[in-house]
């Protein structure tokens, strides 16, 4: 066996056990103990993170950034990787500190020049248009680890009526207009909110662990409607054109005739203010009907828009 496959082959092993002794080296892979110490100083100076142990116990254990071993991949695959990192590319924030440059340097590194030439071209071509955001998450790894453990967080959440702590069991999270989202369980109401991670000013793990009902794309597919209600508009060409744009609203949109359109779902009682706002937003190219608790929301908003829009010009 050659040394690099024998290399390769060591560092395999040490991804897999986290914690040896170069004995169990030496063991597994039929070397003397000296040779097993040397096999693993090179996979170290390669970039595999190693540290050792002391004491009769002592050993070798890897860090939790470990290296994985060489994939080797032809260019649909890469330029498929390189497809999604342009996704990413507009987010402050990325999940286990991704280092998009740093990858891609690692990926192309071994391509003939006219790949690496076509791949350099694709973002001139090709973009996940979304808005550049300021605000960062740096909580986002947090909440993914504790998902993926289910382990209930506490947090401190900034929100329009102020900052407070919560302590909530983590869905997962999402990604949507340059801006990352947790949907989670918050444990006073037993429901699930969804929560802005960049307005996440602290948090802690507890020792408190739960069982997820739903997973996050469950969640996602089927958006659950715990108090339904009717949700009846009339809508514009206009008006039916934009709500064409928004996810939620798109397949609920039903032509009446070329200048007029309806839209007739079901809502959450709970999320009347988010589809009041959404409404509001349409302005003359909609008219809410059903509910009417939602009319009454759009014609109290509308009012302290005009009061305020008053007061200004005087």
């Amino acid at each position: 066996m050659s040394k690099a496959k024998q290399l390769m082959d060591v560092i395999m092993y040490v991804n897999a056990k986290r914690s040896f002794t170069a004995q169990e080296v030496a063991d597994e892979f039929g070397v003397s103990v000296r040779t097993a110490h040397r096999y693993l100083t090179e996979i170290s100076d390669m970039g595999v993170p190693l540290y050792t142990e002391q004491g009769r116990h002592g050993g070798y254990r890897t860090l939790k950034s470990r290296v994985l071993p060489p994939i080797l991949f032809d260019e649909d695959e890469v330029f498929a990787i390189f497809f999604a990192f342009q996704a990413l590319k507009r987010y402050t924030s990325l999940p286990f500190e991704l280092n998009i440059d740093s990858a891609s340097r690692k990926l192309l590194a071994g391509f003939p020049e006219d790949t690496k030439m076509m791949i350099s071209r694709l973002e001139s071509v090709l973009t996940f248009w979304s808005p550049n955001r300021t605000a960062g998450s740096p909580y986002l790894k947090d909440v993914i680890e504790a998902a993926l453990h289910q382990r209930a967080i506490r947090i401190s959440y900034r929100s329009k009526s102020g900052t407070s702590d919560r302590e909530v069991l983590p869905i997962g999270v999402y990604a949507q207009d340059g801006l990352w989202y947790m949907p989670a369980v918050e444990r006073e109401k037993e429901s699930v909110r969804v929560f802005r991670m960049d307005r996440m000013e602290s948090l802690a793990l507890t020792d408190s662990t739960y069982e997820a009902d739903v997973s996050m794309q469950e969640w996602l597919e089927e958006y659950p409607i715990r108090e339904p209600v009717r949700l009846y508009a009339e809508l514009t060409r206009e008006g039916a054109r934009q709500c064409e744009s928004i996810a939620w609203l798109e397949n609920e949109v039903v032509m009446q005739d070329e200048q007029r359109s309806i839209v007739d779902t079901i809502v959450d009682r709970n999320d009347y203010e988010y589809v009041a706002q959404v409404f509001l937003r349409l302005g003359m190219e909609a008219k809410v009907i059903e509910p009417p608790e939602i009319v009454d929301m759009l014609r109290e908003k509308a009012r302290q828009l005009s009061l305020h829009y008053g007061v200004a010009d005087t």
